[in-house]
C-alpha cells in the first residue's frame, strides 16, 4: 500500500503555504493509489515551538480538505504520531546502532566542539567532528557511567552514496565530506535525521515526498536505512516556492501562513487548485480543476525541477474565477458566513449580481458594499458647497414613483442635460454622496437596492 506523510514542525503560527503544496502532492499520490496519507508532528526542537501552532496547523489542513488517515488527532495503528511522545523508540534504535558498530557515544563539551570547528575553518578544512570520542570509546563509556552527559553520533562509512530521486534523477555523494551527525541528543531527544528515518520506517511510509532543502540530508538517511538493514522508500525532492522576483518565499515579502489567505476569503478549493500547479502542470493545460481531477491525473514523475513562483495576485485571479462560476445563492451564503452573519442575508443577496464580476476574494466585498448597510461617514472627495446641487437632485428623485434603476438613471440623465453638467462629473458627485467612494457597484442599481428614502436622506446631509 502507498503511504505518504507530511511531518510539520509547530515552530510557526500556522502551516506554511509551501508545506501545504507539499502536503497536497503527498495527499494526491496516496489517494490516487488508494493508499493512506499521514500527518506526523515533529516537535523535538523544544526551544522553537510556538504555543498553539500544532492545533492551528491541523485545523488549517483539515479546513482546506487535506484530512489525514492517521494523525495525532485521529490516531492510527502506528501511534503516537507526535515525536515528543516517541523518545523511548528513538533511544532504543540509537542504542541498537551503537551495538552494531554503526554509531558511537560522544561526551565532547560544547566548548571543545566550538573550538574544534573554529580551528577547522581557520585551516580551511571541512567542518566536521574529528572522531576523538570514537577513537576512545572505552574511556567515553567509563565517563558516561560516572554521570557525564553524552550524545550518540552516526558513524559515516567511507565511499559513495548513490540513490535515485524521482524528481532529481540519480544522485551520487562522496561520504568523505559528511559529518558524523548527532542522532540522539543529550536530553534524550532525537535529531531530525534519526527521528525521520525511524518514524518513516516504523510507519511504513513508502514515498518520501518533501522539499529540496532536505536533499543534502538524504545520504545520511540512506546510511541509517542501510545500517538498520531496512528497505529504502521512494524519494522525491520538490523545489521550494519562490516569490515573483524569484527570491525565497518568506514572510518578509509576502504572507506565508495558509490561514492568512483563508481569512482573506480565498476558497480552500481555489487555494489547492493554485498550489497544485506549483511544480506541476495539468496534462491538458488546464488552469481550473477540482481536487478529485487533480488526484486522477497527478503523477510524481511529472513533478518539475524548476522552482515554482507563488504569486498572490494570480491566486486572487483564480479565486475570482471560482466566485464567478459559483451560483448566486451559494456566494451569498459564503459572504454572509464570512462576515460572521453580522449583515442582513437578504440584502447581501440583492447585491450579488452587482459585485460578482468585481470581487476576487470575499474580503473585497465589504469595502465595496459597506454603503448598502450604513450611510457613508466620510467621502473620498470634498462635497462641501454642493448643498444646492444635491437639493436639486433630491427634488428630481422625489418625483419618481416607481423606484427602479432604469427610471432612476433616465431621470438623472435628463437632469444632467437640463443643468448642462457633464455626465462624468454629475454622476461622480452623486456616486460619492450615495456610496462615499469614487468606485462602487453600478450606481442606479445600487440606489434601487438602497431605496428611495435612504437615497434622499443621504442627499440631504451635505452642507
Amino acid at each position: 500500500m502507498v503511504r505518504t506523510r507530511i511531518a510539520p514542525s509547530p515552530t510557526g503560527a500556522d502551516v506554511h503555504v509551501g508545506s501545504v503544496a507539499t502536503a497536497l502532492m503527498n495527499y494526491a499520490w496516496a489517494k490516487k493509489n488508494k493508499g493512506q496519507f499521514i500527518i506526523r508532528i515533529e516537535d523535538t526542537d523544544r526551544t522553537r515551538i510556538v504555543e498553539g501552532g500544532e492545533v492551528q496547523m491541523l485545523k488549517t489542513l483539515k479546513k482546506i480538505g487535506l484530512a489525514a488517515d492517521e494523525s495525532p488527532e485521529v490516531g492510527g495503528p502506528y501511534k503516537p504520531y507526535r515525536q515528543s511522545e516517541r523518545l523511548d523508540i528513538y533511544k532504543k534504535h540509537a542504542e541498537e546502532l551503537v551495538k552494531k558498530g554503526k554509531a558511537y557515544y560522544c561526551v565532547c563539551s560544547p566548548e571543545r566542539l566550538t573550538k574544534m570547528r573554529e580551528d577547522q575553518q581557520a585551516n580551511k578544512l571541512v567542518p566536521k567532528y574529528d572522531r576523538q570520542c570514537f577513537d576512545n570509546q572505552e574511556e567515553v563509556i567509563k565517563k558516561i557511567k560516572e554521570g557525564s552527559r553524552f550524545v550518540i553520533r552516526l558513524l559515516i562509512p567511507e565511499g559513495q552514496i548513490k540513490f535515485d530521486d524521482v524528481v532529481r534523477g540519480e544522485i551520487t555523494i562522496e561520504t568523505k565530506n559528511l559529518d558524523d551527525q548527532v542522532l540522539l541528543k543529550s536530553d534524550g531527544f532525537p535529531t531530525y535525521h534519526l527521528g525521520v528515518v525511524v518514524d518513516d520506517y516504523l510507519m511504513k511510509i513508502t514515498h518520501v515526498i518533501r522539499g529540496e532543502e532536505w536533499l543534502p540530508s538524504t545520504p545520511k538517511h540512506i546510511i541509517l536505512y542501510t545500517a538498520f538493514g531496512w528497505e529504502l522508500p521512494v524519494f522525491a525532492h520538490i523545489s521550494l516556492l519562490r516569490n515573483p522576483d524569484k527570491s525565497k518565499l518568506s514572510k518578509r515579502k509576502n504572507p506565508v501562513w495558509t490561514s492568512y489567505y483563508l481569512e482573506q476569503g480565498i476558497f480552500p478549493e481555489a487555494l489547492l487548485n493554485y498550489l497544485a500547479q506549483m511544480g506541476w502542470s495539468h496534462p491538458e493545460g488546464k488552469d481550473i480543476f477540482s481536487l478529485d481531477e487533480y488526484i486522477k491525473v497527478f503523477d510524481i514523475k511529472d513533478i518539475q525541477k524548476t522552482a515554482p513562483v507563488f504569486d498572490p495576485v494570480k491566486l486572487e485571479w483564480m479565486n475570482g474565477v471560482y466566485i464567478r462560476e459559483m451560483k448566486n445563492e451559494k456566494l451569498k451564503t459564503k459572504i454572509f458566513e464570512f462576515l460572521d452573519k453580522k449583515y442582513p442575508e437578504d440584502l447581501i443577496e440583492r447585491t450579488i449580481p452587482l459585485i460578482k464580476e468585481r470581487i476576487k476574494k470575499l474580503s473585497d466585498y465589504l469595502p465595496l458594499c459597506e454603503f448598502f448597510f450604513k450611510a457613508p461617514e466620510k467621502y473620498e472627495i470634498d462635497l462641501s458647497g454642493k448643498k444646492d446641487f444635491f437639493g436639486i437632485v433630491s427634488a428630481e428623485l422625489k418625483n419618481i414613483n416607481n423606484w427602479k434603476s432604469d427610471l432612476i438613471g433616465e431621470s438623472l440623465i435628463n437632469l444632467a442635460k437640463k443643468l448642462e453638467i457633464k455626465n462624468s462629473q454629475f454622476f461622480a458627485d452623486i456616486r460619492m454622496v450615495i456610496t462615499g467612494k469614487k468606485i462602487s457597484p453600478p450606481l442606479n442599481e445600487s440606489m434601487e437596492i438602497l431605496g428611495k428614502e435612504a437615497c434622499l436622506k443621504r442627499l440631504s446631509v451635505i452642507k
